[in-house]
């Protein structure tokens, strides 16, 4: 595939190209793949290089090869729909850096039934004043609750300041009951962090040295950056996927698009197992149904 304007700086720090980038998605092809595959994925398309303007694209922008395949999925309260990207093998990956994109970031359900999410998120996002150790403690404590429930998280770095979780489940639910089972879970590792973690509603409202467990992000149509895609900053960093071990002393500012393909190939895909452990979300409802609380609602 022919990558037009390859020179074009897109990250500054380090003046990483577009066919660097294109590079680096090669380097990591069956980890994007992996993460992306079947799902309708919204692109984050920088035509000027991530310094420049951010469009956001659910729609597959005009011109598209045959090959590319899209999912398209609705928007009830808009009384609108779109064909997005839906990732299969490599190529679509590539052609969508060529046609600029530098993150990718993918519904967490799947083309065969788009209403029934198969991807539980844990969003780990830390207030303006919390400490990076913070989000590593509360990851932590995650993964106590989840070793409990018998549920396999696989962590990530989110690129940013924080950490995401995420588990694989049955598709038998819809977005709002995997949203009322992950508030369920976020209250108890609340309960148990000891003030490190604030539910408050509204983010004014919240300790800003907390950490808040972002279950709003399994709600219809939110989406976050996959594993392995590229943040949109000067620095080129990248959400990569780590081990538990590493939890303690990991650094998101060391992964970047130079260094993860080294990693990547000393590693593999740490989230390559994923689909093996599918948990049942049956418990957590029966914790939110226990707790009582209503949230509001977010589902389109």
């Amino acid at each position: 595939m022919r990558v037009t304007n390859p020179g074009r700086v897109y990250f500054s720090a380090r003046g990483e190209t577009k066919l660097d980038l294109a590079r680096y998605y090669l380097a990591v092809g069956p980890g994007i793949v992996n993460a992306l595959r079947e799902r309708p994925c919204m692109m984050h398309r920088f035509p000027e290089g991530v310094d420049g303007e951010k469009v956001h694209q659910k729609r597959l922008p005009r011109g598209a090869p045959p090959w590319v395949e899209t999912v398209r999925v609705s928007f009830p309260r808009y009384g609108r729909h779109a064909d997005e990207l839906c990732v299969t093998e490599l190529g679509s990956v590539i052609w969508s850096v060529q046609m600029s994109t530098v993150e990718f970031h993918p519904w967490n359900s799947r083309r065969a039934d788009t209403e029934k999410p198969d991807e539980w998120r844990i969003d780990l996002d830390p207030m303006p004043d919390a400490s990076f150790q913070s989000v590593r403690e509360v990851a932590l404590i995650a993964r106590e609750v989840l070793d409990e429930l018998g549920a396999v998280g696989f962590p990530k770095t989110s690129g940013g300041k924080g950490l995401h979780i995420y588990v694989r489940i049955r598709p038998e639910w819809g977005f709002a009951d995997v949203r009322r089972a992950a508030h369920a879970f976020a209250r108890e590792v609340e309960r148990r962090a000891d003030r490190l973690v604030d539910l408050s509603w509204w983010r004014k409202d919240r300790d800003p040295s907390s950490v808040f467990v972002d279950y709003n992000q399994n709600a219809r149509d939110h989406t976050i950056r996959s594993a392995y895609s590229v943040i949109g900053v000067p620095e080129a960093r990248v959400s990569t996927p780590i081990r538990w071990d590493e939890v303690a002393d990991v650094d998101p500012r060391e992964f970047t698009i130079a260094t993860v393909p080294t990693r990547f190939a000393e590693v593999g895909d740490l989230h390559a197992t994923i689909d093996d452990h599918v948990f049942d979300l049956t418990p957590l409802l029966e914790w939110a149904d226990r707790d009582g609380q209503d949230i509001p609602d977010l589902d389109e």
